[in-house]
């Protein structure tokens, strides 16, 4: 990415700062309903848990198929035209939560979560690099720390959000004995209170989109032309830092994901609190709320301690809290899963820039390769699913334990160097 000519980088567009600003606590909004949305459609479509977690998969899929593609709008479009693009392409996909709702199959909530996931995937290849071109240099790190902790507000709000217009009418099945159109009908009575939410998002993101348009003509950071191509990408591959830290990345987003979706259902049950839906939706908040709680104490750690041992140290306290969780019940088993969250906060973002490190021109590149990690998404709590349905919920918590632990190796190995600076082949290779 080229850089801006010095007073163009000098000056602060405010304006345009707090919509970017805003782009990241939409998408951390919206990706967090998924959280309710995932217990509300089990009991609605009686579903098993591995097949309900095709609604993260579809979700999650998409940063494998348009991080790329989103590296190339970027290039041609610019930033502000390329976020208007993916806001428009989100809010279709929240819209689609209408048709869905009318006729009432889990498929076409499935097509509406895979649009909105293309939108929201354009948006953050976009806006990272973004946020830290729009002002100096020196400042850059506090905008992005900023943008971070309003993604993190979004996290900790959708829960709470979720729970009380998707959870209020429970959780159950349409009553038994119906089907056919009676069938049909129950479901789309039910399934009336999940579209709501996504709606007013697709409303409030259209709103936003017309707000970039109108300041389309402002003077915006220049973007490489070559950024995110299929050369440039893989000539990452001998970028052991990157690929190693791509890995962490999948395996963490997978593993976050993987206890998000799980928790309401697992606290429901009356061997943890026993509560009802909305009550353990509104606790996943907590969880949430402890990432963002995390982001600013761990920005005062990260200024002290070298980041590859502090991400260890949160992987091992991950990996305790989940396996205590795992191994026990009530009140014990609900605060050390709820408290993950907080070690939690630091790993997404400290990963990214660990992986980053020492990029140069090709950080855009990398970056677009991280976002495609973001697939873990998917793939971890489908397995977290079919682990849950053979064994139970306080089992499956193994899957995002053992994700922890490459994380715990990541952090030991960038914090030792262990050759990570140089590249996985010789420069003759």
């Amino acid at each position: 990415m080229s850089a801006m000519p010095g007073p163009q980088r000098g000056r602060s567009p405010k304006l345009l700062l707090g919509f970017v600003v805003f782009l990241f606590f939409a998408w951390g909004f919206a990706t967090v309903l998924l959280d309710t949305l995932v217990p509300k459609l089990k009991g609605l479509f009686s579903l098993s848990y591995t097949e309900v977690m095709l609604t993260q998969f579809s979700f999650f899929i998409g940063y494998f198929f348009f991080s790329i593609p989103a590296g190339f709008i970027l290039s041609r479009l610019g930033y502000i035209r390329a976020s208007i693009l993916g806001l428009a392409i989100m809010a279709v996909g929240c819209l689609l939560f209408i048709p869905a709702t009318y006729v009432a199959l889990f498929p076409a909530f499935l097509l509406a979560l895979f649009i909105m996931a293309s939108g929201i995937t354009l948006l953050q290849v976009v806006a990272n690099p973004f946020i830290a071109e729009l002002g100096p240099e020196e400042s850059s790190h506090s905008r992005l720390t900023l943008a971070q902790a309003f993604n993190s507000l979004g996290t900790t709000i959708g829960p709470w959000v979720g729970a009380i217009l998707i959870l209020r009418t429970g959780v159950t099945a349409p009553r038994a004995g119906l089907s056919g159109e009676a069938l049909a009908a129950a479901r789309r009575a039910e399934v009336h209170s999940v579209q709501w939410p996504f709606v007013g998002i697709g409303v409030a993101l259209l709103l936003l989109a017309f707000g970039f348009w109108l300041l389309r003509r402002n003077v915006a950071p220049a973007v490489s032309a070559n950024m995110a191509t299929f050369r440039a990408l893989w000539a990452l591959r001998t970028r052991s830092r990157l690929l190693l830290g791509a890995m962490a990345i999948f395996l963490y987003v997978g593993a976050e994901v993987s206890i998000g979706s799980l928790m309401t259902n697992y606290l429901m049950q009356r061997s943890v609190l026993g509560l009802s839906a909305p009550q353990a939706g509104k606790l996943v908040s907590l969880y949430w709320g402890g990432a963002m709680l995390g982001r600013f104490l761990g920005a005062f750690v990260l200024r002290r301690i070298k980041p590859g041992l502090v991400l260890a140290a949160c992987a091992v306290c991950t990996t305790l809290l989940a396996l205590l969780s795992s191994a026990t019940t009530g009140e014990v088993a609900a605060v050390a899963l709820i408290a993950v969250g907080l070690f939690n906060s630091i790993m997404f973002p400290t990963i990214f820039a660990l992986a980053c490190e020492n990029l140069g021109e090709e950080t855009p590149n990398g970056s677009a390769l991280l976002c495609m990690a973001i697939v873990g998404g998917a793939i971890v709590p489908v397995l977290a699913g079919a682990t849950a349905d053979r064994f139970g919920l306080a089992p499956s918590l193994l899957v995002p334990a053992v994700c922890y632990l490459w994380i715990l190796a990541y952090g030991l190995l960038t914090a030792r160097g262990l050759g990570l600076q140089r590249n996985l082949y010789s420069a003759g290779s």
